[in-house]
């Protein structure tokens, strides 16, 4: 794998870092701020929302520039916004440097997939983009604790300044590394959105939602899922969150390598797994060892998803990817915001703490349902399982057959 994918994980690692760590540092940012910790926790909500709407709206803001050009605008954001939120003065101030943060998170994720994709061969693209999300990954094992530990015992505003220097240090990788690879020729902004006119783009997407979501329907709630009915204490979530990152790193790489191989095949493997673990789970939840393996398996299978169904967003684009795969990025977020509300729905009505897994598991078997009816609408339309759509170096299509 070229070196230039070592500058976009480290990107995506600083990225998920900054996501993800703020949920173990809502009290002390509440506290220094004089607020309560659910408007603290707007601070999630927004970084969220700021993903959902950035993804699309940078990415077309960057149709005009090469995409390693963008990619270093949108460190340089992200740069910009960690540093806001570490200076803040005020809890508003924090909250618009949030929000900047994010702006970068999707069109970062969409054209990092893109040019980690273009950096090898077809045939070694899904196991590319799997490469760059293991920053991602690897953010939740190494990252959040790390952060969350120097935000509690220096000040949670050396978290964000310690998460602006890794910025800069993937900012000087991309500008390093990451060669200026030319756009296609005759893409323009019309043929981005002409895509998103495909139905079997249009399903990938849904596959996100439902597949991604099913994962955080339970990890949401796994505090006091594990805390009130697994019994273990308040201080051993950390290292469950842990367990669920070294599932998450493992079947990313997994993921990334089968669907190489066998892309469908791959996601109807991951989805069915992942329905089954997931109401398995409502009753494991009873057992701290049991608990503690499914919650493995649910990272594990979840993120097995990630490389394959980016990749099957690229593969149907047809040329003009950049939008549809930073799209798909905020597809998962939207994915993750849904199955939160929907677990909360059940337990507010009294269903209990483990009724979450039983939506995660029927929103998994929904994408699995959906990855069925896209490879059966794919052969009756005659077209091939695998269409390369981010071109060759000439700037056409390539198509390959798995």
């Amino acid at each position: 794998m070229p070196l230039a994918l070592l500058a976009l994980a480290i990107g995506a690692f600083g990225i998920g870092t900054t996501e993800f760590v703020i949920m173990g540092l809502l009290p002390e940012v509440a506290s220094d701020f004089g607020v309560s910790i659910p408007t603290a926790g707007l601070l999630v909500t927004g970084y969220a929302l700021g993903v959902m709407l950035g993804a699309p709206l940078m990415t077309v803001l960057g149709t005009k520039i090469s995409r390693k050009r963008m990619l270093m605008l949108l460190m340089g954001l992200f740069i910009a916004g960690n540093l806001l939120s570490a200076l803040a003065p005020v809890f508003s101030v924090m909250l618009i440097g949030r929000v900047v943060a994010s702006l970068a998170h999707g069109a970062f994720f969409g054209i990092g997939s893109v040019v980690a994709a273009e950096l090898v061969a077809p045939h070694k693209r899904a196991g590319a983009i799997a490469m760059m999300f293991t920053g991602l990954t690897v953010a939740n094992v190494v990252g959040v604790p790390l952060g969350t530990l120097l935000g509690q015992s220096a000040g949670w505003r050396a978290t964000f300044a310690a998460v602006a220097g890794l910025g800069v240090l993937g900012l000087a990788g991309i500008a390093k590394l990451v060669p200026d690879l030319p756009k296609p020729e005759g893409v323009h902004l019309r043929h981005e959105l002409a895509a998103l006119k495909n139905a079997q783009v249009l399903l990938a997407m849904a596959m996100t939602v439902l597949g991604f979501g099913g994962v955080f329907a339970a990890v949401t709630y796994i505090a006091p899922m594990t805390t009130h009915v697994t019994g273990f204490s308040d201080g051993s979530v950390t290292w469950l969150l842990v367990l669920f990152g070294l599932g998450m790193v493992g079947g990313n790489l997994v993921g990334g390598r089968f669907a190489d191989r066998a892309l469908m095949p791959m996601l109807y493997v991951s989805l069915s797994a992942l329905a089954v673990v997931l109401a398995l789970f409502t009753l494991t939840a009873h057992n701290k060892a049991a608990a503690a393996v499914t919650i493995v398996l649910i990272g594990a299978l979840g993120f097995a998803t990630v490389p394959p169904l980016q990749k099957r967003v690229l593969d149907q684009a047809h040329g003009a990817p950049t939008l549809a795969s930073a799209l798909n990025i905020g597809a998962f977020n939207l994915g993750n915001a849904l199955s939160a509300w929907l677990g909360g729905l059940v337990i507010a009505a009294g269903f209990g703490y483990t009724a979450p897994n039983w939506v995660g598991a029927a929103l998994a078997a929904g994408a699995l349902v959906l990855a069925v009816l896209s490879a059966a609408l794919e052969r009756r339309d005659g077209a091939p399982s695998t269409v390369v759509a981010t071109g060759d170096r000439t700037g056409q299509p390539v198509t390959a057959r798995h």
